[in-house]
């Protein structure tokens, strides 16, 4: 029996991911030997939306609170890397944190998003040009209004162990005892 006799039979003739039936074809889950184990069945438009590095559409995603739960390891293999892709989505992120994978299978899910993770994110830069990094101490190159806090905060204040957050252009860090999110291009590492 071939790969893609296999995975029909395997899925009932349907996208193992949304559960379409239309333009079905067989998917390798990298990284892949070539066998029915590490391979799903999709539809079109899954397919189009796995391999573009664009943004998804967000809701054709919610079909995978359905089918992360499948006890084929390429299904949930493809579920954990889109969910991942999606976590900002606070539904997305609340799947991505009750799906279970044994560990062999969470190495393999890892495995082929660990290269395009970080790399198209630009870093977080201070008003020098330096990078920042997690844990880094800064000083604030101008005085800075603190909205919602009611105070000012000087130029030359240190705020230590800052965090990162995703906008590449924003900290956080504490000043005056309070934790507050800052503009990067405002602070110089000291």
């Amino acid at each position: 029996m071939t790969i893609e006799q296999t995975l029909m039979q395997r899925s009932g003739s349907k996208c193992e991911l949304c559960t379409s039936e239309d333009n079905l074809s067989v998917y390798d889950v990298a990284p892949s030997n070539g066998c029915a184990e590490q391979a799903v069945l999709l539809c079109d438009t899954c397919r189009t939306q796995v391999d573009s590095s664009n943004s998804l559409d967000v809701n054709h995603w919610r079909c995978l609170n359905d089918s992360m739960w499948t006890p084929e390891s390429a299904v949930q293999v493809m579920a954990w890397r889109i969910l991942k892709r999606l976590s900002g989505e606070g539904w997305a992120q609340d799947l991505l944190d009750m799906l279970y994978l044994e560990d062999d299978v969470k190495a393999w899910a890892e495995a082929g998003i660990s290269d395009e993770s970080d790399d198209d994110t630009p870093p977080t830069r201070d008003c020098n040009g330096a990078i920042l990094q997690e844990g880094d101490t800064v000083t604030l190159a101008k005085d800075l209004v603190v909205k919602g806090a009611g105070f000012t905060a000087k130029r030359g204040t240190m705020v230590k162990n800052i965090g990162l957050s995703s906008n590449p252009e924003h900290i956080e860090g504490k000043v005056n005892g309070v934790r507050v999110v800052l503009v990067a291009a405002y602070m110089k590492k000291a």
